[in-house]
């Protein structure tokens, strides 16, 4: 798994599994242990580790316990807050090959599980993989084809939204898209215009002219390049197509859960929510995997990638 989160939920899973031939639960019967540290308990028949704990251990590295919750893929590139590549002692920043560890032989586990492999299986961390002689398990909701080359396209079993659906697992969706220019075709800004240029980790805003002209595409669009207007303009053209195209004849704001590129970009949009729909701070909040459960009665709830819950 990439994400401290998951291991803690995955515990859970294993604490409240009962055998349905004994009725004892699965940590009754097994000793699961959660790998916080660099300390890898031999007496453990279940070990529950982010990849790039394991990294660490391999390397004979030490990981701070926050950085468990940070995406492995943010983790080998330079972030402007230092928390990644450049801030931790260079453990990320210029990746080493993996040799072998006689403290943890290649032969420590019969069978590896990984979720989320599609952020598992390339580069870095496919080492990690790699360096264990045993048996790869691989779960996502979202294989790309590099995932499915990393398992020889070996497919063992699929689930998909169809099949949930069917099941009653998974409700169905209709889908109303809101299209921008931007979105659809970047944007321009000509050289003598002045923009204003915000720091990712402080939101320190300044004012620089341009000498040359400015373009960029769509995937730069809240990601590189920040256009309060286009969310704006999304906001209120949801706002006002509510109660008359996308759920007619209702009167009231619906659970609306909204995904954003990163926390920035929340920020953004929690703003413009509670101005364009007039509501105070309960009424639109962000969601990370700190503040969950205490945010969950917000109308309109607005989620940064990658904190998944």
């Amino acid at each position: 798994m990439d994400r401290g989160n998951l291991g803690d939920q995955t515990l859970k899973e294993f604490q409240q599994y009962a055998s349905p031939y004994n009725n004892f639960k699965f940590t009754e019967e097994y000793f699961v242990r959660r790998l916080t540290s660099n300390t890898l308990d031999k007496t453990a028949r279940v070990c529950i580790c982010t990849i790039q704990r394991m990294y660490a251990k391999l390397k004979n590295r030490e990981l701070p316990e926050d950085l468990d919750e940070v995406s492995p893929d943010k983790l080998i590139h330079p972030s402007p807050n230092g928390r990644g590549a450049g801030g931790e002692g260079n453990l990320f920043a210029k990746p080493e090959l993996i040799e072998y560890n006689p403290q943890i032989p290649i032969e420590t586990f019969d069978i590896i599980v990984t979720d989320e492999c599609h952020r598992s299986t390339y580069n870095l961390w496919a080492q990690v993989l790699e360096y264990f002689d045993a048996y790869l398990i691989g779960l996502t909701a979202t294989p790309s084809k590099q995932t499915f080359g990393f398992f020889n396209q070996n497919l063992v079993m699929e689930y998909n939204h169809e099949m949930a659906v069917a099941d009653g697992v998974n409700v169905n969706y209709d889908v109303y898209r809101i299209r921008t220019q931007i979105t659809e075709t970047g944007s321009k800004v000509e050289s003598g215009y002045s923009v204003q240029i915000m720091a990712r980790d402080t939101r320190k805003k300044r004012w620089e002219q341009l000498d040359d002209d400015f373009s960029h595409d769509p995937n730069q669009l809240d990601r590189d390049v920040v256009a309060p207007d286009q969310i704006r303009k999304i906001i209120q053209t949801y706002r006002d197509k509510l109660f008359t195209e996308i759920f007619p004849g209702r009167s009231w704001v619906p659970k609306t859960l909204i995904f954003a590129k990163d926390d920035a970009h929340a920020e953004n949009i929690v703003e413009i929510v509670r101005e364009e729909f007039g509501k105070d701070n309960d009424f639109a909040q962000k969601i990370t995997y700190r503040s969950y459960g205490s945010m969950t009665c917000a109308p309109i709830c607005i989620l940064p990638s990658k904190q998944t819950r």
